[in-house]
């Protein structure tokens, strides 16, 4: 706003009042006296320009953006660490709390043993991941123990309890910010369930059901922070910390007293894919198949982010042939079937779609 004052326009102006009876040339006593004042007058102008900027959200940084957030009670979902389940061989095998374990670059410490029912499994514990954020999230797989454990054979991690989550971006928070005041959240309406289940760590995206069984009754299907199909103990939580099971509709959790709230995971729903692929001279299938499947999971991923906004989701063999294309050594497709069809595919509602078997005919 303030690009036009520069040094050069403010010290124009200023020596565009004194009169012309007075030495005014660089090096003389006035031009010395204006000069400095003029590149302060200019620096006052640079600042005033970022405070404006800094003033309103849209152009605001990271900074100042939380401070105009926080006048509307919002806050940047904050990092945190992952929550797995390993098995342990031979299941006798006692892990003590605070054992720690690596796995590639990531340690995990155990923080107890895994329940379910409320009874103790044997052989499987709940191990946190000691770097916040998403990394772990893909992490399966054995574990090397830090510290010696007597009897211990082996150590795996087997589920990924909670996913880790990164902070939330600043783009997000911007857009999140902007959101709050097109939908009021407001005593137990859909924008109020929304903003406080996603609220809760490993909690991606949600969709709200209201009315689903009757008066008062809410259902609330949730989708983890990697978009995919939540645990059993990710799904348990949310519940308990929603509404719980055995005080439902009582508002002992953070639900509006007189509403019964049901938590549930999305569904999979297994894909597969057949396509006659046209491979360059020198190829082979196996050469191209793992680079291809990450072409279609990462297609599959961004799918699977957006749920939360979409009725049903639809893959799509055009977008399948396109993706598959920009794969090295693959040349030219055709027939692709998805599910046995020759036709785009649309999933149940609530569902996610997983690749299962991507095959070249």
């Amino acid at each position: 706003m303030f690009e036009i004052y520069t040094y050069e326009e403010i010290l124009a102006n200023m020596m565009s009042r004194v009169p012309n009876t007075i030495d005014k040339r660089q090096g003389s006593i006035i031009y010395n006296a204006l000069a400095p004042a003029a590149v302060e007058l200019q620096n006052m102008y640079i600042n005033l320009d970022a405070i404006l900027n800094e003033t309103f959200a849209n152009t605001a940084s990271r900074e100042f953006l939380i401070k105009r957030a926080a006048e509307r009670g919002l806050a940047p979902y904050e990092v945190s660490k992952a929550i797995v389940k390993a098995q342990v061989v031979p299941i006798t095998t006692i892990l003590p709390v605070g054992a720690r374990f690596s796995l590639d670059d990531l340690n995990y410490i155990v923080t107890g043993q895994y329940y379910m029912s409320g009874l103790p499994v044997e052989g499987q514990y709940i191990l946190e991941c000691e770097t916040p954020g998403a990394a772990a999230n893909y992490n399966l797989g054995d574990l090397t123990p830090i510290d010696y454990i007597e009897g211990l054979q082996r150590a795996e991690i087997i589920e990924i309890l909670t996913p880790g989550e990164d902070e939330e971006g600043t783009d997000e928070f911007r857009q999140r910010y902007f959101e709050s005041f097109d939908k009021q959240a407001y005593g137990g309406n859909i924008t109020d369930y929304r903003q406080k289940t996603k609220k809760i760590n490993g909690v991606g995206g949600v969709k709200v059901y209201p009315i689903w069984n009757g008066g008062g009754t809410v259902k609330l299907v949730i989708i983890n922070s990697s978009f995919a199909k939540p645990s059993a103990d990710l799904v348990n939580n949310v519940q308990t910390l929603i509404d719980p099971v055995q005080n439902q509709g009582e508002g002992l959790g953070i639900v509006t007293i007189g509403h019964v709230v049901t938590i549930e995971g999305v569904g999979e729903e297994i894909i597969n894919i057949i396509s006659n692929i046209t491979l360059e001279d020198g190829y082979i299938w196996g050469d191209v198949e793992a680079n291809a499947r990450q072409a279609i999971n990462d297609y599959f991923l961004e799918l699977n982010s957006n749920w939360e906004n979409l009725d049903r989701i639809i893959i799509r063999v055009s977008q399948i042939e396109t993706r598959l294309l920009n794969v090295p050594g693959i040349i030219d497709i055709a027939d692709t079937e998805i599910n046995d069809l020759a036709a785009n595919y649309q999933l149940q509602p609530n569902n996610i779609a997983v690749l299962y078997i991507l095959e070249n005919i």
